[in-house]
């Protein structure tokens, strides 16, 4: 498995990371006995770095990679975040954003406890409280590394100011922001940034929710509780015209002799050695597909094709409902 290292001082990790949040909740029904599949699958291939929140499930999420972790802690690079207010006996119920330091702190130990392991790897603010100072967050969270129960601090969504601010404070080894073919906000200024201060760029989404793999063709191959459905870039007049930018990835993936998913990820891995994608998948089937776009080298002349198929900003509607997307590059 080749490998990445997150920021100037930072973890090495696996060049694709695994995304595990639709393990247990978003994309339909979970299967906890095909996700455990998946992440033994993972730890096969030397695919190390797994990504998850105490949001996710909520909770549910970190519980399942404690338990398939036990006993094999050291084989992981281990991400989680916090910030996301979620009530656990309401799942449906988005309760806001806290960066309060004592809600970093209370939410820190919930994690290591459902994770149940002593320290967090990487330990990310999942959405930047407009209502804590940044620096108020982050300075809890680096008296959590002084502790021993963080070893690196990242950020998720946040925007450039935020970036610099917090940085000064505790150093900052990741930033996790969506990335992809066809969300492409990151370009403006955030990728900067992070190669100025010596910080690695996560990828989450880096194949559009599924989008770019082709496999999705209309809202029926959704189950009826996936969250896509209400997004922006899935309904009416937005999916159709998106669904034909996949169609000419599909086409140069084709003329490749790779999956339209292999291809955009090799993409991202090519905008820079210090990003990392973390694509979700539950199955095995995808995952395997998922790193074997690692042995995908794109040459100039295929990045400038890809260029004029999809450009920047070509993709139709917001990545997110506006609510939430008042909750990015903050």
């Amino acid at each position: 498995m080749k490998q990445r290292r997150l920021g100037t001082n930072g973890p090495l990790v696996s060049a694709i990371g695994l995304g595990c949040m639709g393990m247990s909740e978003f994309y339909g029904p979970a299967d906890e006995k095909e996700s455990v599949a998946t992440l033994e699958r993972a730890l096969e291939l030397g695919l190390n770095f797994l990504d998850t929140a105490d949001a996710y499930g909520p909770h549910k999420n970190e519980e399942l990679i404690g338990r398939f972790i036990k006993g094999r802690r050291d084989k992981f690079v281990l991400a989680t975040k916090f910030g996301i207010v979620r009530d656990p006996n309401q799942p449906g119920l988005r309760l806001g954003v806290s960066g309060k330091p004592g809600y970093v702190r209370s939410s820190c130990e919930g994690s290591l406890r459902r994770l149940g392991v002593e320290t967090i790897d990487l330990y990310y603010q999942h959405r930047v409280d407009p209502d804590t100072p940044i620096e108020e967050t982050v300075g809890t969270m680096g008296d959590l590394v002084k502790e021993g129960k963080v070893r690196y601090l990242g950020l998720s969504e946040a925007g450039a100011d935020t970036i610099r601010r917090a940085h000064k404070i505790h150093p900052i080894t990741a930033l996790q922001s969506e990335y992809s073919l066809w969300s492409r906000d990151p370009e403006e200024e955030i990728l900067a940034t992070c190669r100025e201060l010596g910080i690695g760029f996560v990828a989450y989404s880096p194949l559009g929710r599924g989008f770019l793999t082709g496999q999705i063709r209309t809202l029926d191959d959704l189950a009826p509780d996936d969250f896509r459905r209400n997004s922006p870039r899935f309904q009416g007049e937005n999916f159709q015209k998106n669904l034909e930018l996949v169609q000419r990835i599909e086409e140069i993936a084709k003329e490749r002799g790779c999956k339209p998913a292999q291809l955009a990820l090799a993409w991202v891995l090519a905008q820079d050695t210090s990003i990392v994608p973390i694509p979700g998948t539950k199955r095995r089937q995808f995952l395997d597909e998922n790193a074997a776009a690692l042995d995908i080298v794109l040459s100039g002349k295929d990045l400038e094709r890809i260029k004029q198929k999809m450009p920047k900003g070509a993709a139709s509607g917001l990545r997110y409902a506006e609510s939430m997307m008042k909750l990015v590059g903050r």
